[in-house]
């Protein structure tokens, strides 16, 4: 490809509404370009990387034993009424009414349209097992598209479904997805943590979200230093602490603390530490119950874990008038100690001894509050958020925190929306069986800016060759000088020859110019012809990766180019 033939528009500056770097870089670097909030236009560079991304998906789920499909983006309400999405999904389910009047929407996923599929379809268990997927274009009408393709209305989207006869053929399509999804990342060059995950309002029993490690990264992910535990924080588990009982050696005694409510202001004000408070958090849940959860000091509540425990679907913490009403104090004065509410306790809590509480009485704490002598908590369990330094709950290791960008998920479904929508099949008895479903999404474009997250320096993009748009690029430095042109154009023609994928940069620009825009572009390997190195009978080779630099003869650069792309390939 020529760069004066090809649309490839760069930017010296960058757009103010851009945010990540990612972003800046795809629309400085003319990958991509906003048409609206969060729905872009690919130029032919982002296209380019876009479609080698889909390739290495596509390999691996076939491999995998995948089939390809290709389901509709515009979808009838009536499937996702069956399932009851239709009114539990929320705004960002973009539904319409075509010109009859009927309501559709634009899929955001589509569990109901490939269970409808199957249902019609799929009769026997010899028919089983099945996973079939698509790459398709999605919508989901986010109240704050942000960060580009990051976080977009419309995406480009791998989903997959597999439908098995009983739980034991469900495990083994997520375990054969699973390791799918491992080739995939590691195919497009990315370092990133598989981890356990929330199965949110996908539902389901169990999932990992795969993660590019990334410091620009929304989610924070904790790993095991010592084994591959790995989780995003909200579903990370923690071990119980290995405490005896505790001892009071304290009565207990209230204190006046005017106008100290936070942790750290009580903390300080009666000379002790965070970790020597317990803290009395008044939540409400959907189901319209309040209840107090208490937690050390500084430690920060898990809304995934308290959900799961109280099996509801979300929890919030406690209005100004509802915290007075149950407690008698403002807020940041709560206490357990003649509280009568619902008492939750983190399972560190068990451990404590003499510690401090609110009094339920504005301006006034209690101190040597102990557990049973005092007050009662119904239940203990993991409540609180995991942090770095943590023990892992697998092995004697600690864990780590780490930032990432999630670009795919997987789940397992379990019955959620055959039984919903009747998917069933007769077994080798003849009795009907509802299939037992697992889901697997990527996000293709979303893979392809995290890439960029993970890869870039100040100069611009540094892609992993596997979805590279280009492997070389070659700058033609003076295309007016015939000696150089002539030089250029037959490499040009030879790595060509050599199946190298490259874009020829034969502007009339100031070399400078050519330079800062190669680094922008991010193309692993730049070789630079120019009349200098001619003389020599040389061509520079520069990675992009790293900056070094070779001088390659001219009458063996398309050769040793392609041979060292070859040796990268294998060993990448």
């Amino acid at each position: 490809m020529r760069y004066t033939e090809y649309l490839l528009p760069t930017l010296k500056e960058t757009p103010a509404d851009a945010e990540v770097v990612s972003h800046r870089l795809m629309l400085r670097a003319g990958l991509i370009r906003k048409v609206a909030a969060g729905i872009y236009n690919y130029l032919p560079l982002g296209l380019r990387s876009l479609r080698k991304v889909e390739q290495i998906v596509r390999e691996e789920m076939n491999r995998a034993g995948a089939h390809e499909l290709l389901m509709p983006m515009v979808v009838p309400a009536e499937l996702w009424q069956e399932s009851g999405r239709w009114q539990q999904y929320g705004r960002e389910l973009l539904r319409f009414k075509d010109r009859k009047e009927a309501d559709f929407c634009l899929g955001p996923t589509h569990e109901e349209v490939i269970t409808d599929i199957v249902r019609h379809e799929v009769r026997s268990y010899r028919q089983l097992p099945l996973n079939l997927y698509q790459i398709q274009t999605k919508f989901r009408d986010e109240i704050r598209p942000r960060f580009g393709l990051m976080r977009g209305r419309e995406f480009i989207m791998k989903d997959a479904y597999s439908f098995d006869l009983d739980d034991a053929g469900a495990d083994a399509a997520y375990e054969r997805m699973y390791q799918a999804y491992r080739r995939i990342f590691q195919r497009c060059g990315l370092n990133f943590r598989a981890v356990e995950a929330d199965t949110g309002n996908i539902g389901g029993s169990s999932s990992h979200e795969f993660m590019v490690l990334a410091e620009s990264g929304e989610d924070a992910i904790v790993s095991c230093d010592s084994c591959e535990y790995a989780a995003n924080v909200e579903k990370a588990e923690l071990r119980a602490p290995a405490t005896d009982e505790p001892t009071p050696t304290e009565g207990l005694k209230k204190v006046l603390t005017p106008a100290r409510k936070s942790v750290e202001e009580v903390a300080a004000f009666l000379n002790t530490s965070p970790q020597k408070l317990v803290k009395t958090l008044i939540v409400q849940t959907d189901k319209g119950e309040t209840l107090a959860v208490l937690l050390r000091g500084d430690r920060e509540l898990n809304d995934i874990k308290l959900c799961r425990l109280l099996d509801c679907a979300w929890v919030e913490m406690a209005g100004e008038e509802v915290v007075l009403k149950a407690t008698g104090a403002p807020s940041g004065f709560a206490g357990p100690v003649g509280l009568k509410l619902r008492i939750l306790a983190d399972r560190e809590v068990q451990g404590l001894a003499d510690f401090i509480t609110g009094a339920n009485e504005k301006d006034a704490h209690f101190t040597g509050v102990n557990l049973g002598r005092d007050f009662a908590v119904e239940a203990f369990a993991d409540l609180r958020k995991a942090v770095a330094g943590d023990a892992c709950p697998r092995c004697e290791g600690r864990l780590q925190i780490w930032r990432g960008i999630e670009v795919g998920h997987v789940f397992k479904l379990g019955t959620k929306y055959s039984e919903a929508l009747n998917a069933v099949v007769l077994d080798d008895q003849g009795r009907e069986r509802v299939l037992v479903m697992g889901c697997y999404g990527i996000g293709i474009g979303r893979t392809l800016a995290s890439a960029i997250e993970q890869n870039h320096d100040a100069d611009g993009i540094i892609w992993p060759l596997p979805i590279a748009p280009f492997e070389v690029l070659v700058v033609m430095l003076n295309p007016n000088d015939a000696e150089v042109k002539a030089a250029a154009e037959q490499l040009y023609a030879e790595l060509l020859g050599e199946g190298v994928e490259v874009l020829l940069d034969d502007r009339d620009e100031r070399p400078g110019a050519k330079f800062k825009d190669a680094d922008l572009l991010g193309i692993p390997l730049r070789v630079t012809v120019g009349a200098r190195g001619l003389k020599d009978g040389q061509v520079e080779l520069k990675e992009r990766a790293g900056g070094a630099v070779a001088m390659l003869a001219t009458v063996k650069a398309a050769e040793d180019i392609a041979a060292r792309l070859r040796s990268a390939r294998v060993h990448g």
